[in-house]
C-alpha cells in the first residue's frame, strides 16, 4: 500500500472536529483540485510501501496502544489521501482497524467504491470551482453519482463541498435539487483557502448562507492550528 504519511493529529473538519486521530494519508490520487492542500500526496513519488500490518502496526503505536487496552489510546482513525479508494488494500486495512475497535473515518471525493469497513464516511464532491476558472467542468463532473448512491445507503455519512466565491452557491444549490435523496443535514459548505484570512474572508458571506439553507458550516480548522503543511 503506498502510504505518503502517518501522524497524529486533530481532525479539523466534519462532524468530528477537534477529535484527536491517527491519519493514514494514501499516495496518489485521479484528480487534480486547483486549490487542494495536499497536494505533495498526488503521486506515490515520496511515499513507502507498506503492508497493511505494518500500517496497523504504525497506528497502534501512534495511538498510544488498541482501544481498549489502555485509558490513553486513541480510538479515531481517519483513512485519507490522495484518494485511499484508489487502493484495493484499503479494505483489508480498514476491516483490521475495525476489528481492532478503532473507529475509522474515510475521506473520498466520491468517484471509487470499495467494501469498506468504517463508520463515517466523509464524502467530498467536487463542484467546478476545482478544476479551475478555464476550462471549467460541469457541475460536480468527479463524482459519480452510482458510486455516491451506494456510499450514502451503506455507511453513516457527511458530504463536504468546498465553496471559493458566492457564484458557486447557485452549483450548490443546483447539486442539492438534482440529489433530493441527500439528507441536508449531513451537507456541510467548507470555504476554500490554505490561509486563516482566506478562510474568514470567505466564512463572512459562506455562514449565514449555511444558517438560511439548514446547512452546516464546516470551518478548516487544521489551517487554523497548523497551517498549510504536511503531518497535520
Amino acid at each position: 500500500m503506498n502510504i505518503r504519511e502517518i501522524f497524529r493529529s486533530r481532525q479539523g473538519e466534519g462532524r468530528m472536529t477537534g477529535v484527536e486521530s491517527v491519519f493514514v494519508r494514501a499516495s496518489g490520487c485521479h484528480l487534480r483540485c486547483v486549490y487542494c492542500d495536499t497536494a505533495y500526496a498526488f503521486a506515490p513519488e515520496g511515499s513507502e510501501d507498506l503492508t497493511v500490518p505494518e500500517v496497523v502496526e504504525r497506528v497502534v503505536q501512534l495511538g498510544g496502544g488498541q482501544p481498549g487496552e489502555s485509558p490513553e489510546a486513541l480510538r479515531h482513525v481517519v483513512l485519507t489521501g490522495g484518494e485511499p479508494m484508489l487502493q484495493a488494500e484499503l479494505v483489508p486495512l480498514s476491516e483490521k482497524l475495525v476489528e481492532l475497535g478503532f473507529h475509522v473515518t474515510v475521506e473520498t471525493a466520491g468517484t471509487d467504491f470499495q467494501p469498506v469497513a468504517c463508520q463515517l464516511m466523509s464524502i467530498s464532491p467536487k463542484l467546478s470551482n476545482a478544476f479551475g476558472p478555464r476550462g471549467r467542468r460541469p457541475s460536480c463532473a468527479a463524482t459519480d453519482d452510482e458510486v455516491l448512491r451506494r456510499l450514502i445507503a451503506q455507511y453513516d455519512y457527511q458530504i463536504k463541498l468546498v465553496v471559493d466565491r458566492p457564484e458557486d452557491l447557485d452549483e450548490v444549490a443546483a447539486f442539492l435539487d438534482a440529489r433530493p435523496h441527500l439528507d441536508r443535514r449531513r451537507v456541510l459548505l467548507m470555504p476554500q483557502g490554505t490561509t486563516v484570512e482566506e478562510l474568514s474572508e470567505r466564512a463572512e458571506w459562506l455562514e449565514p448562507y449555511c444558517r438560511r439553507q439548514g446547512l452546516a458550516f464546516c470551518p478548516r480548522k487544521q489551517i487554523e492550528w497548523y497551517g498549510p503543511r504536511p503531518g497535520r
